[in-house]
């Protein structure tokens, strides 16, 4: 039985170079129909995370959540599987900064950019800003995570910042942490307050 991750590493080799051939095979047998397009895999664990907490099961329903490596492979991936390639829906998440490129890119993979969902600086702003620091901080400790923030904090680049910014930084300073944490808050969000992007995104598939 063919399962997303499969589909995902078919569709990496496919980006890189590799043959469209698997990719398309796994399509078929999936039955997709979406493909979600994010930027990295800390952003796959959080979009997977809520969809689990809301009872959703993507790949049941025939979307297959997609991480790029990167938003500057958003019109490689466009192209792939929108239009001129697979024929699947596209959505996915992107950051305010690279919005324009976004519009560029997906206008050349003849995909709309009104499907795609704005975070203001990324999903890790996002979930903070949800959850509030001292939320964040109550996670961070109860993960065993304590001493590796009070450690951060000490470093002259940190002082008189102010938390929230803090925050962002510590969960991008350690390979996996980002992953990690997207799961956890994700997971830790009150069903009321989930940021607009990603709750848009979830109601859209």
């Amino acid at each position: 039985m063919a399962d997303p991750w499969a589909f995902r590493e078919a569709v990496g080799r496919w980006a890189a170079g590799g043959s469209c051939g698997r990719a398309t095979e796994l399509a078929a047998e999936l039955g997709l129909r979406t493909a979600v397009l994010l930027e990295g895999p800390s952003d796959l664990a959080a979009v997977e995370a809520l969809a689990g907490l809301r009872g959703r099961d993507l790949g049941a329903e025939g979307v297959c959540v997609v991480p790029m490596g990167g938003a500057m492979s958003v019109g490689r991936y466009a192209g792939l599987l929108g239009p001129p390639g697979l024929g699947l829906r596209l959505t996915g998440l992107c950051d305010e900064r690279e919005r324009r490129y976004y519009e560029r890119a997906l206008r050349g993979a003849r995909a709309p950019l009104p499907g795609f969902f704005v975070c203001a600086a990324d999903l890790e702003d996002e979930l903070i800003r949800a959850l509030g620091t001292a939320r964040v901080e109550g996670i961070i400790a109860a993960e065993g995570d304590l001493r590796a923030w009070e450690t951060f904090l000490r470093q002259p680049a940190q002082h008189d910042r102010p938390r929230h910014p803090q925050l962002r930084r510590f969960l991008g300073t350690k390979k996996g942490r980002k992953i990690r944490y997207g799961r956890l808050l994700a997971e830790s969000l009150d069903p009321a307050n989930v940021p607009a992007p990603l709750d848009a995104l979830l109601a859209s598939l």
